[in-house]
């Protein structure tokens, strides 16, 4: 049994070793544009090797995929109903705003993955994602029906919160372009900026 440990150990290191480098690969060059000679330099490892935890490209991709979406819905579940509607709709800003910062890789596989018209994951996006959407926005109808925030209409909000946060981690190379060398992290401008932005347009 402990002549096994070590191998499971290695196949384990080389699997995350191959999504990590996969995760480099199509977040640069989408799904499209990478090859799983390129994974495999990436990695380390040779094209057969690479092929022996995963049968193709296509099964990387899933498993990143996959992997995502958890993290990718976790900030909108964490909206409370029974909370502070203004602080939780900008805790939903912040947190988004994070994930761009610290996950931009998986920010741009996400996007290169929509901008290709969702092939793998249009099941989730019309299940999940809507159902929890749409769930968050009755919320957020109820806080402005009911005066606690001024009327807007909750998916745009919710799309809008989108829009302006991930664009710091799929456009980062031309923030950063714009805003030259010596202005230190976007992220921190960025979100005061988002704090009064929101605040303003929510504030009855």
């Amino acid at each position: 049994m402990n002549v096994d440990l070590p191998r499971t150990r290695i196949q384990r290191r080389n699997r995350r070793a191959i999504l990590d480098a996969a995760l480099d690969v199509f977040s640069q060059h989408g799904f499209r544009g990478a090859t799983l000679e390129q994974i495999a330099q990436a990695a380390g490892l040779s094209k057969p090797n690479l092929l022996y935890y995963f049968p193709s490209k296509e099964a990387m991709h899933q498993a990143l995929l996959a992997g995502l979406l958890d993290t990718w819905l976790a900030p909108l579940r964490e909206i409370d109903a029974d909370g502070d509607p203004l602080r939780e709709i900008l805790g939903y800003v912040r947190r988004k705003l994070l994930m761009s910062r610290d996950f931009p890789r998986e920010s741009r596989l996400f996007a290169n993955e929509i901008v290709q018209g969702a092939p793998r994951i249009m099941p989730t996006l019309e299940g999940e994602l809507k159902a929890l959407v749409d769930e968050k926005a009755e919320i957020i109808r109820g806080w402005a029906e009911a005066g606690r925030i001024a009327p807007v209409d909750p998916h745009h909000l919710i799309f809008s919160i989108w829009a302006l946060t991930q664009h710091y981690a799929d456009f980062d190379v031309q923030v950063r372009a714009v805003l030259g060398t010596g202005k230190g992290d976007p992220f921190e401008g960025a979100e005061r900026y988002l704090d009064t932005l929101f605040t303003r347009l929510l504030t009855p």
